[in-house]
């Protein structure tokens, strides 16, 4: 799909991996929203970035949050391409712990809500209320949708299971979304990352940093943010590219802890 000129969101857009994707797509000629619930930080990316960006508060499981951004991206051109980085963890440990303490029950479905709620309700909102409108492409295309998952919902570790569980229902989103919309033609994929070099993990102390890094393949670092956004992108402009979950990990596979 061409992106010069249409516009897009990118939920958790504040954030590193959606900062990245952001700068990225305003680098190619895109207007983008950054849809985050850290106001202050979407305004001032937005600012840095000029009027190719504009930031929009909000939490992607609120339906007027969501209709805000989606009128914010259809005023800037077609709204062609929806990011869906926005997602988190609360809490974690194993499912019954030391004492045979059961996992929290609140932390487990705020988990699922931050991630697998919030990336379908941001989806089915984006793609009904602007997407579905879009005057097809050459190749039929009126839109793209790029879900966030990891690793951990392919083999999460111990301590995971929330998480884990989270980014595998995104996963195991992607071909029933793809399917639904492929009559709308708007395309799905999902990127699963591994460990990523974001400006809150380059900040975690050495030895968590070895410990990341140990089993990854090659290139034998964490991944860059603007990785991350290249793929994003290749995503975006190869429209037989659709119902598929990529890793993006330098072929790290997760040992069990």
């Amino acid at each position: 799909m061409k992106l010069e000129g249409r516009s897009a969101i990118v939920t958790g857009g504040a954030g590193g991996l959606g900062s990245a994707t952001v700068r990225h797509l305003v680098g190619l000629g895109m207007h983008v929203v950054v849809f985050d619930q850290a106001a202050d930080l979407a305004e001032q990316l937005a600012k840095e970035l000029g009027d190719r960006a504009t930031a929009v508060a909000g939490d992607t499981t609120d339906d007027d949050a969501v209709a805000a951004a989606i009128a914010a991206g259809k005023a800037a051109g077609a709204l062609s391409l929806l990011v869906n980085v926005a997602g988190g963890g609360v809490g974690g440990g194993r499912i019954v712990g030391r004492g045979n303490k059961p996992h929290d029950k609140a932390a487990f479905v705020k988990t699922v809500e931050m991630n697998v709620l919030g990336t379908f309700n941001a989806t089915r909102l984006v793609v009904a209320g602007a997407m579905a409108d879009n005057e097809p492409d050459e190749n039929g295309q009126r839109g793209v949708v790029v879900n966030v998952a990891s690793i951990a919902g392919i083999e999460g570790q111990i301590g995971q299971v929330a998480y884990g569980s989270a980014k595998a229902a995104i996963l195991g989103m992607t071909l029933p979304m793809a399917r639904d919309l492929g009559q709308l033609g708007v395309r799905v994929c999902a990127i699963a990352p591994g460990t990523m070099g974001t400006p809150k993990m380059l900040g975690a102390p050495p030895a968590v940093l070895e410990s990341a890094t140990k089993d990854i393949v090659f290139p034998k670092r964490l991944g860059k943010p603007e990785e991350f956004a290249y793929l994003v992108e290749s995503i975006a402009r190869n429209p037989y590219l659709n119902g598929e979950n990529i890793r993006l990990d330098g072929a790290l596979r997760f040992p069990p802890r």
